[in-house]
């Protein structure tokens, strides 16, 4: 937990308690102060949130990236043996989307010049 959360939680309940006080006894200043600090505190409480936020949502990132780093070659591998069992299965089908491919990319090389 952030420390701006901590400090902006307690300025904020000092403020409505200097606030509840300055209207009990029917003091303006003490009043408005206390507003002002807990509207202090507030900003500060929320600062502190968007901070947490940030930080989980970087560790989340990180790990994400860690694991996809570590099993890229089994998905790699994995992602091969569904291939080549399709090929297997299909090797009609396999090459007229492999020809159709090739007839794309061939296009579009000869529209580069």
């Amino acid at each position: 937990m952030d420390s701006n959360r901590l400090e902006g939680s307690a300025k904020e309940m000092g403020g409505k308690l200097q606030g509840a006080l300055g209207d009990a006894f029917g003091s303006d200043k003490d009043s408005a102060e206390g507003r002002r600090r807990e509207f202090e505190g507030s900003a500060q409480n929320l600062y502190g949130q968007g901070r947490d936020a940030l930080r989980e949502a970087t560790n989340d990132a990180t790990r994400y990236a860690s694991d996809l780093y570590e099993n890229a070659g089994a998905y790699a591998d994995r992602s091969g043996r569904v291939v080549r069992q399709t090929v297997h299965d299909n090797p009609l089908s396999s090459l007229l989307v492999a020809g159709a491919i090739g007839f794309v990319l061939g296009l579009l090389a000869r529209d580069r010049d």
